[in-house]
C-alpha cells in the first residue's frame, strides 16, 4: 500500500487549514496514495492551547468534519486528521483524531488520552482526556491502522495495545512541542515504538514554528523510510505488510513475552 504523510503549518484560520488539507489530499491521491494522514490539531492550532480551542470545537458531525469527509470523497482517499471536538464539559473540548474512508464515512475516531501537561504547557486546562482506553483501530485496503496522538508516543503501553489489537501501522498524529532535545526524542520514540511492536510507525507532525516538523515513516526494523524535514508538504511512500510478517518471524516477541 501507498500512504501519504501531510505535514501542515496549521494556524487559527480554519478555512486556510482546510484548504491546505484539500491541496495535500489532492496531491497524495495523484501520487497513488490510498490514505493520507495529517497532524494533531490539523484544523485549528496555536502555539499554546487556550480558551479559543473549546470555543471553536464542533461535534464530529459538524461543518469541519463534513468538509473533511467531502475532501476524502472528492479524491477517493482515506483521510486522518486532528480536530477539536465538543465535550459535555463547559470550557473543555476533546483533542480528537478522525479517520474517514474514501466514501466520506467515518472509519474510527480517537480522543487523546494522555494530555501534554509538561514543559509549562497545560493542555488539560482546556482539553478533556478521552474517557476510553480501548485501542482505536480501523481497517482500510487490507491494512489495520492504529491511532495515537502526540504525547501518547511516550507511553509504550498504548502502542502495544494497538499492536495487540492487530494494528500493523501506527498513525501518530502530533504537534510535538519544541524544546531542548525534543526533535531527537521525537525521532527516537517513533523508531522505538516501531521496533518494539514490529509495526510501521507514521509520525505526522506540524511544521515549525509551532512544532518540530520531521514527519517520518519508520519501518518495523527502525529504518526511516521517509522524512519530510521542516517545511510543510506531503510525501507518499510505499510499504509492505510482508515486511511486518518477516520481522515478526525474525523477532517473535509476541510469542515470547511473559508480561
Amino acid at each position: 500500500m501507498r500512504i501519504a504523510l501531510g505535514q501542515l503549518e496549521s494556524g487559527a484560520d480554519i478555512r486556510a487549514n482546510l484548504a491546505a488539507i484539500d491541496r495535500f489530499a489532492a496531491e497524495a491521491a495523484r501520487d497513488g496514495a490510498a490514505l493520507v494522514a495529517f497532524p494533531e490539531y490539523a484544523t485549528y492550532e496555536k502555539k499554546k492551547v487556550d480558551a479559543t480551542f473549546p470555543a471553536v470545537a464542533e461535534s464530529l458531525d459538524g461543518p469541519v468534519c463534513r468538509e473533511l469527509a467531502g475532501i476524502a470523497r472528492r479524491y477517493r482517499i482515506a483521510l486522518v486528521a486532528g480536530v477539536v471536538e465538543t465535550s459535555d464539559e463547559t470550557g473543555r473540548a476533546y483533542n480528537t483524531l478522525v479517520a474517514l474512508g474514501p466514501d466520506g464515512g467515518r472509519l474510527a475516531s480517537y480522543r487523546k488520552m494522555h494530555l501534554f501537561d509538561a514543559q509549562g504547557f497545560g493542555e488539560s486546562t482546556f482539553i478533556k482526556p478521552g474517557p476510553s482506553t480501548d485501542p482505536a483501530v480501523f481497517e482500510h485496503g487490507g491494512v489495520r491502522f492504529g491511532l495515537m496522538t502526540c504525547y501518547d508516543l511516550r507511553f509504550p503501553e498504548l502502542a502495544r495495545s494497538l499492536a495487540d489489537a492487530g494494528a500493523q501501522v501506527l498513525l501518530v498524529c502530533s504537534s510535538w512541542v519544541p524544546g531542548e532535545h525534543k526533535t531527537e526524542q521525537w525521532l527516537a520514540l517513533n523508531a522505538a515504538r516501531a521496533i518494539e511492536n514490529s509495526v510501521y510507525v507514521a509520525g505526522i507532525c506540524q511544521a515549525p514554528p509551532v512544532s518540530v516538523g520531521r514527519s517520518v515513516l519508520v519501518d518495523p526494523m527502525g529504518v526511516v523510510e521517509a522524512d519530510l524535514g521542516l517545511e510543510p508538504g506531503v510525501c507518499s511512500v510505499e510499504f509492505s505488510l510482508e515486511t511486518v510478517d518477516r520481522v515478526r518471524d525474525s523477532f517473535p516477541m509476541f510469542r515470547q513475552r511473559r508480561l
